[in-house]
């Protein structure tokens, strides 16, 4: 007689789901895999192997119940509902539980039937799911884009997703949890439905669900290494002992991955369920739980988990505890939400504080320490941001296969055939526009000065750029050599004075950086992004320019700098951007001179 569920599906075909983007014959994370790689086999651990005995049905809620409570504002019933009802993890009810759970939280207009489709053919010229990988946003962390089994083309599908968000919310800078929440509601929806739940879960302001920028994500583990010292101190303290100094701080910093990467797929589910509708304090009060069980089963008589064991693969200790951890999804619910005096409000107390503290070191420390620049005034509005979105063609998805940078993908990509250069190729220019700011990359790109048409003279390049911030200057040398830096500063600056009515030998702010793109293709940000301490006032040479040549970069060399007839120049290493001589010879002769400004779009 074969074992079945009381939904009467068969234990052996637990993972034949009616997803078209799941493959029944590599789908063995569900229960009944969970199930027989446990020693402990009869003892149930994944789901209550009572309820298979005959005439035994559980009292679960249906999806018209929760659905009821939610309609009614009876947010308080639906929390306790989800987290106390142990829906098997192919259970159908998910495939409309998970997207009423999301779309509560929408933001702004409902969107409309099809606009998810409109965006695709947008994006990618057409509605077919193309052959070849697509490129994901830069927001995106390769290392954790789980599939959880995904077929081919759910694999695919999840990158068309995840893509069209990022094309779609610009302001995404960092967001690892992204792609696998997205690959995860692919088990229970449709591509559309998908799309429309991830964009309900980053729009919340009240309520965290994805953080969206590495600061966040820094704060999120920080958050939670604070809680646990209270709420789970033994365990961290058991931890400390192992790990004494930075190390048990390195732990935590992969606590969303204990969850997301390390959980059997039955417990992800569940805590999931929970998840989508009260948000990434789920993930906290679950963390503090593994840690929990961590402990107590570690520190057990017999364990398997003894001290040696853990100290000497101490970065994976957690992760390989979850991957085969010893209690249900039931069980592991109750421990997360039976954690007392872990309010809601505390939390955001904590993450506040956390996110405060960060900020301020940032300023203090330099590693963020730019001066504004005036080049984030008059920024377009969120709706200019939409209608840039709405015009651009991103060319970067469709000729894929030639773009060597993934990071336009993700922001208001303007289309950079408009740019008729002589100095770069669109491959160059698809290169070098992944590494502008992403609020620049909203504006149109005007050529201000070129020596091929407005000659060479310094004056003229005054004249015609001096009031425009910020500027890309790109040279070609007679060797064909192509260089050249993005300033964030007017070059108008070099004529204001300091308070002692001296003019400022050097300005600028540190979104300041040099590029190469010939022989060599690479970016040279300034060195206080990377939080480099000791370099003084040479750190901050950014810009400078008179009557008789101009500037960029110094301490130890200048890595650009050219004369008044815009002809001769010459580079070298500086201190401000760490950078090596970005020709050969460190001299050379200039065959074009391009500087481009950038200009609302109309």
């Amino acid at each position: 007689m074969v074992a079945k569920t009381p939904e009467g599906i068969s234990l052996e075909n637990l993972s034949k789901r009616a997803s078209v983007y799941i493959d029944p014959d590599c789908d063995l994370y569900l229960e009944l895999q969970y199930l027989q790689s446990r020693a402990d086999f009869n003892k149930c651990t994944c789901f209550d192997l009572s309820l298979l005995a005959p005439g035994k049905k559980p009292n679960l809620k249906t999806f018209q119940d929760v659905q009821s409570l939610i309609q009614q504002g009876k947010k308080r019933e639906a929390k306790l509902v989800l987290r106390e009802n142990s829906w098997p993890t192919n259970s159908p009810i998910r495939s409309q539980l998970w997207p009423a759970l999301c779309t509560q939280h929408h933001v702004g207009k409902t969107m409309l039937d099809g606009f998810y489709w409109d965006m695709v053919n947008q994006v990618f010229g057409t509605t077919e799911l193309p052959e070849k990988p697509i490129m994901l946003p830069p927001f995106v962390d390769s290392t954790h884009c789980l599939p959880y089994h995904l077929t081919r083309k759910g694999r695919a599908v999840a990158d068309r997703v995840v893509s069209v968000l990022g094309y779609a919310c610009p302001d995404i800078t960092y967001s690892p949890t992204l792609y696998p929440i997205t690959a995860i509601l692919l088990h229970f929806m449709s591509e559309e439905e998908c799309y429309h739940c991830m964009a309900s879960l980053v729009a919340p302001k009240d309520k965290v669900f994805i953080t969206q920028t590495k600061l966040l994500y820094e704060v999120t583990w920080k958050t939670v290494m604070q809680i646990a010292k209270k709420h789970a101190k033994s365990a961290v303290l058991y931890l400390s002992r192992l790990c004494p100094g930075q190390k048990s701080e390195r732990i935590f910093m992969d606590w969303c991955w204990w969850i997301l990467g390390g959980l059997p797929f039955p417990h992800l589910v569940r805590v999931m369920d929970c998840f989508f509708h009260e948000g990434i304090k789920v993930f906290y009060r679950v963390a503090l739980a593994i840690l929990i069980l961590f402990h107590k089963h570690s520190t057990a008589t017999n364990s398997e988990w003894d001290a040696d064991t853990i100290k000497n693969d101490i970065d994976n200790a957690l992760p390989k505890f979850c991957k085969n951890i010893p209690v249900s999804p039931a069980k592991l619910l109750r421990t997360a939400f039976s954690i007392r005096a872990l309010s809601s409000t505390y939390i955001s107390r904590i993450f506040l504080k956390t996110e405060m503290v960060l900020k301020s070191k940032s300023v203090l420390s330099g590693s963020k320490q730019m001066v504004r620049s005036r080049s984030s005034d008059n920024l377009p509005t969120s709706q200019s941001q939409v209608n840039v979105q709405m015009m651009s063609h991103t060319l970067t998805i469709r000729e894929g296969a030639h773009s060597p940078d993934v990071r336009v993908l993700s922001m208001g990509v303007f289309p950079t055939q408009a740019i008729k250069s002589k100095v770069c190729d669109q491959d160059d220019l698809f290169t070098l526009w992944s590494w502008l700011p992403v609020r620049i990359t909203m504006y149109q790109p005007v050529l201000l000065y070129t020596t091929e048409e407005h000659g060479c003279s310094l004056t003229t390049f005054y004249v015609r750029v001096e009031q425009h911030e910020p500027t890309l200057l790109m040279i070609k040398t007679c060797n064909n050599e192509v260089f050249g830096a993005y300033c964030s500063s007017r070059w108008f600056e070099r004529n204001l004075k300091d308070d002692r009515g001296q003019r400022q030998a050097y300005f600028g702010t540190g979104e300041t950086f040099l590029f190469s793109l010939y022989p060599e293709r690479a970016k040279y940000p300034w060195v206080g992004i990377e939080g480099d301490k000791g370099l003084g006032h040479a750190s901050e040479l950014f810009m400078a320019a008179d009557s008789k040549m101009i500037t960029i970069g110094g301490g130890e060399g200048q890595a650009i700098w050219m004369d008044e007839n815009i002809r001769f120049g010459k580079t070298d290493r500086c201190q401000t951007f760490n950078n090596p001589p970005l020709c050969a010879s460190g001299d050379f002769e200039i065959r074009v001179l391009e500087v481009y400004g950038f200009v609302e779009c109309e």
